[in-house]
């Protein structure tokens, strides 16, 4: 009887052994193609002598100081790095344990910015339907899932949430690509009219949203109008990148691929490849100043702020993945896996949608794919597939409620970034045969 609270109480998982390369092998021996990373964070599989080397190097020097008293070395190393490779003016970095933190940093830091500005009845914020923002209260308030926020929706701040930019069925039949951007637009700025633009504090997305709809990225040309309407009505735009950033859609930041910068952005998983525990929160100078010029301290923070092993970590997968040039393979890598699932999947009755980008790829089960209904949530097909996938030697990363945080399922793919093309004809074989057992 184990004493670890597992994340179900109903069985058991069993004990990892060791990783080598993009598995991971049990106690029993058996071997596991870890297909999404964990949940996106093994960008680099699990034996990398580069990171193992710079952790075990820092533990010679010191594992943690108290950043309350001392900076280190690596969080100085680490931040000058992020900031020389950020995009647009993102010119800080706070840096924290994981994706939650660096979110809840995120919004905190926002609220403080407006009050130190002059301007404390900003106090909105605008996020979309079907994210995910983490689990901390304010994340979750943030997030627009639904199953999620459900048994803690008494303890969540009021949150506006918009259109998830969802066209596989969200856009109209008949409506063009400006006709589904125009109905975005006008909705946002409905929703900002609503409450009063003075009243808005930030706007929060995640350029592709992954967890809770399966790799959808936002249509061509919708962050730059979101960039627009939060400039011309001093709205912070916080972009949460702490799935699909650090390379994971082939870009080391995800919004630059919309041709965007925000004022805040949150990074996490892949900065630390799973090797330590780290997030980061970025901001803008303009932010920062204005805190340091106003009360000079930032009303937040956690013990393990820019831990110097975790940091140290970090630094080594950055090298690894820009220096090293596995971010710059990881589109051509998409695109592979890409061809193998549309030639797996393109034509199968269930399957209604295979989107993404770079090796992050959904895709959507449904019971009809003509008219896109999604099977019946009693059935969760989701997990069937899980189990199906991890019985055949496969991790990848299944979960329902994509329409509405009830109903639909889809199945995230998010594999290391060292993964060869016959490993993904490996992967998605094992993928169809769990997807084929499932639902049957």
């Amino acid at each position: 009887m184990s004493h670890v609270f597992h994340r179900s109480s109903l069985s058991q998982p069993p004990v990892v052994s060791h990783g080598d390369g993009i598995y991971l092998y049990d106690q029993a021996g058996k071997a596991y193609l870890d297909g999404s990373g964990g949940a996106a964070v093994s960008c680099l599989g699990h034996s990398d002598a580069h990171v193992k080397a710079a952790i075990k190097a820092q533990l010679d020097q010191v594992a943690f100081a108290h950043t309350g008293f001392l900076s280190s070395s690596p969080a100085e190393a680490l931040a000058e790095r992020l900031i020389a490779l950020a995009p647009g003016d993102l010119d800080k970095v706070y840096l924290v344990s994981g994706g939650s933190e660096a979110m809840e940093s995120a919004l905190k830091l926002a609220r403080q910015y407006v009050i130190e500005i002059g301007q404390p009845e900003r106090t909105r914020i605008i996020a979309r339907r079907q994210s995910y923002h983490g689990n901390t209260l304010g994340a979750l308030a943030t997030g627009g899932n639904a199953w999620r926020r459900a048994p803690f929706a008494p303890l969540l701040m009021d949150v506006s949430h918009v259109s998830a930019v969802y066209a596989y069925r969200e856009q109209e039949p008949g409506d063009t690509h400006a006709d589904y951007l125009a109905k975005l637009v006008a909705e946002l700025e409905a929703e900002i009219a609503k409450h009063g633009a003075d009243t808005i504090m930030a706007y929060v997305a995640e350029p592709v949203v992954g967890a809770t709809l399966g790799a959808v990225p936002a249509i061509e040309g919708y962050f730059k109008a979101v960039r627009a309407i939060c400039d011309a009505h001093g709205i912070v735009m916080i972009l949460d990148e702490v799935m699909c950033g650090m390379g994971r859609t082939g870009t080391l930041f995800a919004c630059e691929h919309d041709g965007v910068a925000p004022d805040i952005c949150a990074i996490a998983k892949g900065l630390g490849a799973g090797y330590q525990p780290i997030g980061a929160m970025l901001c803008t100078g303009k932010i920062h100043d204005a805190i340091a010029r106003g009360s000079g301290f930032f009303q937040h923070g956690h013990t393990y702020l820019a831990h110097p092993t975790a940091c140290a970590a970090a630094l080594a997968v950055v090298e690894r993945l820009v220096d090293n040039g596995l971010v710059a393979g990881v589109s051509a890598k998409g695109e592979t896996l890409q061809e193998a699932l549309n030639a797996a999947f393109g034509q199968h009755p269930h399957v209604g949608d295979i989107r993404g980008r770079g090796l992050f790829r959904g895709l959507e089960l449904v019971e009809d794919k003509d008219t896109k209904a999604p099977f019946d949530p009693s059935r969760k097909l989701h997990a069937k597939i899980k189990k199906a996938a991890f019985d055949a030697g496969l991790i990848c990363y299944p979960m329902g409620g994509t329409v509405d945080g009830q109903r639909g399922d889809h199945v995230l793919l998010a594999p290391p970034f060292i993964i060869t093309d016959d490993q993904i004809g490996t992967l998605v074989d094992r993928l169809s045969t769990a997807i084929n057992t499932a639902v049957q």
